[in-house]
C-alpha cells in the first residue's frame, strides 16, 4: 500500500466516532477515495503531492490531543501558529511533509504523537476573472487549465467582449506581467494559445 494511500485511510478512520452535523460544522465536506485522494470544496487533494498555498486551510488532528486540533488557516506569509509548535512555515510543503515537522516539534512535549494534515480548504489554487465574462470572479484553478478552459468555466465571453484583446495578468519576482490572449484563435485550435494558468493569474476580458 503506498504512502499517500495509508496516509487518507488513516486521517478517514480517525474522523469516524464524530457525528456528521459536527464535522459539517466545525469543517467542509471530507473524504478519501480508493485512489488515496482527500476532497477539499470538491477539489481532489492528494496529501502526498499537493503544495500547500496562503490562504488554504488546513485540519490538522493529533491524535487523543483535541486542544492540538482543528481547523487553522495559513497566513498570507505562509506560515500556521500551534499552540505548543508556535508559528512553523506551511506553504510549499505537502501536507505529509508538515505533519512530519509537526510531529518532530510536539515530541518535545508528547511522547509519540501522531499528527494527521488535511487541506480542508483550497484557496490558493484559483484563478481570477474580470470583464465581460458570464461570471466574473474567483474560481478555482485546474491541472493544465488554459485561459479558454477558464473563459467556460466562468459562463463564456458577454457579447460586449473584445474576444481578441484578452490578456492574462501574472505576478513575478515582484513585477506584473502581461500575456496577450486571442480567443478566436484558439477556438481554431492556434498553439500559442495553450498558456498555462498558474495559481494567482488574472484574466482580464475588455
Amino acid at each position: 500500500m503506498n504512502r499517500g494511500l495509508l496516509y487518507s485511510l488513516l486521517v478517514l478512520l480517525l474522523f469516524i466516532g464524530h457525528s456528521n452535523s459536527q464535522a459539517q460544522a466545525q469543517s467542509p465536506q471530507m473524504n478519501a477515495s480508493a485512489g488515496g485522494k482527500a476532497y477539499a470544496n470538491g477539489t481532489a487533494v492528494d496529501p502526498s503531492t499537493y503544495v500547500i498555498g496562503a490562504e488554504d486551510v488546513l485540519q490538522i488532528t493529533v491524535w487523543k490531543e483535541p486542544t492540538l486540533t482543528g481547523n487553522i488557516p495559513v497566513r498570507p506569509d505562509g506560515k500556521i501558529s500551534m499552540v505548543l509548535v508556535g508559528d512553523i512555515v506551511a506553504a510549499g510543503k505537502t501536507p505529509m511533509k508538515l505533519g512530519d515537522e509537526i510531529t518532530e516539534q510536539l515530541k518535545k512535549y508528547i511522547q509519540d504523537p501522531r499528527v494527521y494534515v488535511v487541506v480542508a480548504g483550497v484557496n490558493s489554487q484559483r484563478i481570477f476573472l474580470v470583464g465581460e465574462v458570464g461570471h466574473a470572479g474567483p474560481i478555482p484553478l485546474m491541472a493544465g487549465m488554459s485561459p479558454l478552459q477558464a473563459i467556460a468555466a466562468a459562463g463564456g465571453l458577454s457579447p460586449f467582449a473584445n474576444a481578441k484583446k484578452i490578456y492574462v495578468l501574472r505576478g513575478e519576482q515582484g513585477r506584473q506581467m502581461r500575456i496577450p490572449f486571442n480567443y478566436k484563435a484558439a477556438m481554431k485550435g492556434d498553439n500559442r494559445q495553450n498558456i498555462v494558468l498558474e495559481p494567482g493569474d488574472t484574466i482580464v476580458v475588455p
